[in-house]
């Protein structure tokens, strides 16, 4: 039997193991997703701890994702991101791997949105906007990130511009400022991710109703609840939304596929997330 898990802390909240213990089952796998919360500074050990047990694969969360790069060979799209969330364990040494982008990039192609030639703006420069980010800029007309401190939206830009996830693609032009710039941005974007916890558990949204538009696709990373109020106003504006919850499952679908070979059963693993959820 394979084993399988994640490492953070905390983890007793995580969606991941109804999500991938649903794929063991739905394709016959021999195998468990198990949960590791190590020591808010033994990230990087518990990596090295879980490859010498025999465990086959790990997601890592918070707080935990830029911590275990000095225990992993990073692929170059973990290493232009400056985080990690899943490892393979079965080699040496571990290849660690970034599938937050991916899922952003799956979640918008999933629902038909296109990325190409896009004018995309994220707000947030945390860990989802990063990942928001580089997701986004390939191929991409423009990019604008939007946050709070607005320095931390240019260190961001510049991440982006100076070491893109593929040095081969066509990055558009990246730009960064205060929640002040959206008003000037989000009318004429075709794509908006929110990468911030605002909406979590709140009726709050970061961007205002008013800017919303009907050419707009809207992806918000937050998934209590699913409909935020973001996506409301989104809705309500005759845009495409996109809810937190296809972010995640897509990440994992990333990874199941990665650690197995196999072609992930997204339907199944889409009904025990949500079921979860619920």
């Amino acid at each position: 039997m394979d084993v399988y898990g994640l490492v953070g802390n905390p983890v007793g909240h995580s969606l991941s193991p109804p999500m991938h213990e649903a794929a063991y089952d739905a394709l016959g796998i021999d195998a468990r997703y198990v949960t590791f919360e190590p020591d808010a500074d033994a990230g990087a050990a518990a990596i090295e701890a879980a490859s010498t047990l025999g465990v086959a694969g790990v997601n890592v969360t918070v707080p935990f994702k830029r911590d275990v790069l000095a225990a992993v060979e990073p692929a170059d799209l973990a290493a232009a991101v400056g985080a990690v969330n899943t490892v393979d364990c079965s080699t040496d040494p571990p290849r660690g791997y970034n599938t937050d982008v991916v899922g952003v990039r799956r979640a918008f192609d999933y629902h038909g949105v296109a990325r190409e030639g896009a004018d995309a703006v994220v707000v947030g420069a945390g860990g989802a906007g990063r990942a928001a980010a580089f997701a986004l800029a390939e191929g991409a007309a423009s990019l604008h990130v939007a946050n709070r401190t607005a320095e931390r939206a240019e260190e961001l830009a510049a991440a982006v511009r100076e070491a893109p996830a593929d040095p081969t693609a066509d990055i558009g032009t990246v730009t960064a400022g205060g929640l002040d710039s959206l008003a000037g941005r989000v009318p004429d974007a075709d794509l908006l991710v929110n990468a911030t916890t605002v909406g979590m558990e709140t009726d709050e949204t970061p961007v205002p109703a008013g800017l919303l538009h009907a050419d707009l696709a809207v992806l918000d990373a937050v998934y209590a609840p699913l409909e935020t109020r973001l996506l409301r106003d989104a809705r309500a504006a005759g845009a495409t939304t996109v809810d937190g919850a296809w972010m995640l499952l897509f990440q994992g679908v990333e990874a199941f596929e990665r650690w197995t070979g196999a072609d992930a059963p997204v339907d199944a693993m889409n009904d025990a997330l949500r079921a979860a959820l619920e």
